[in-house]
């Protein structure tokens, strides 16, 4: 069951840290949904922020709440509860379409998980497995000809280097992939995190790369996957997950049969779902987990 918990806002950063207990090793639902009782001042952008959710995530939650104006007394949905992407537990694992992060830190029964930035459509990031492979503080940006170009002809022309600074896309922190031209950066605009606006790299909250900075050692794997579909256990307790698919890989298995064909395969033996539920959740796409079937014996 959804848990609800209402919370005061106060306006500092950080304040909802993502580190979750991974204690029993079949459940890969971490996290409980809350709700927030909106004040005349919010706007989903200092929402998402203050709990560490990525802006169309929260957006996506609440499709009937004014993003800048939500109304004072208005309840938000805080999805903070997360399904973990279906793949090795250990180093980094990326979800494109959920646009969030997970670190499994070696030989510690937990998870970390922050929200992204990715590539916008043109841009795309791309899927594989990689590593760290250094970490920057205070990096200059070296801008690829082709952002030059793009910027030079939307009249806002970039010198070659970007020095460290509050001008410099990339932050105060960075960790560069083995992928040419790839890496895992803060912003100067934490507004763009959680949203597809890159060139391809990842961007994070200032506060959440520095703390990824610190805890991620040079050589960790980082693998980049594209799940918009994902099922989950928590204690005999199945969720289902639906994400919108991303316009690069729009062609990848995103019909309703291949989405049933999927969740069949997913299914365990003798747990059944309503389908009419199921349908209304691929419908929605709202990136929200919902329980769908309980275990006998765990209602």
């Amino acid at each position: 069951m959804r848990w609800i918990i209402f919370v005061l806002l106060f306006w500092a950063f950080p304040v909802w840290a993502g580190q979750y207990a991974l204690s029993h090793p079949s459940d890969s639902v971490v996290g409980k949904l809350q709700y927030l009782t909106a004040t005349y001042e919010d706007t989903l952008a200092e929402i998402a922020r203050h709990y560490d959710i990525g802006y169309e995530n929260l957006r996506r939650a609440n499709p009937d709440v004014d993003p800048w104006l939500p109304k004072s007394g208005t309840q938000i949905l805080i999805p903070s509860e997360y399904i973990l992407p279906e793949a090795p537990r250990e180093g980094i694992v990326i979800n494109l379409a959920a646009m969030r992060l997970f670190y499994y830190p070696k030989g510690a029964k937990e998870v970390i998980t922050y929200p992204i930035g990715i590539g916008r459509e043109g841009w795309g990031t791309p899927l594989g497995v990689t590593r760290v492979v250094a970490k920057v503080k205070d990096p200059s940006w070296t801008p690829p000809e082709s952002i030059r170009k793009e910027h030079a002809q939307a009249g806002d022309p970039l010198p070659r280097v970007v020095p460290a600074g509050p001008d410099n896309p990339l932050g105060q922190y960075a960790l560069r992939l083995g992928w040419s031209g790839y890496l895992l950066h803060g912003s100067n605009k934490p507004f763009g995190v959680g949203m597809q606006v890159s060139h391809g790299c990842l961007r994070l909250l200032p506060e959440d790369v520095e703390s990824l900075y610190q805890r991620v050692p040079i050589g960790t794997n980082v693998r980049v996957v594209n799940q918009p579909w994902l099922w989950g256990e928590r204690q005999g307790h199945y969720y289902l997950q639906v994400f919108p698919a991303l316009a690069e890989h729009s062609g990848e298995s995103a019909s309703w049969q291949d989405f049933l064909h999927w969740l069949q395969k997913k299914l365990p033996s003798g747990i059944s779902v309503s389908w009419p539920m199921v349908q209304e959740i691929f419908a929605r796409a709202d990136g929200v987990p919902t329980l769908v079937a309980v275990e006998s014996g765990k209602e």
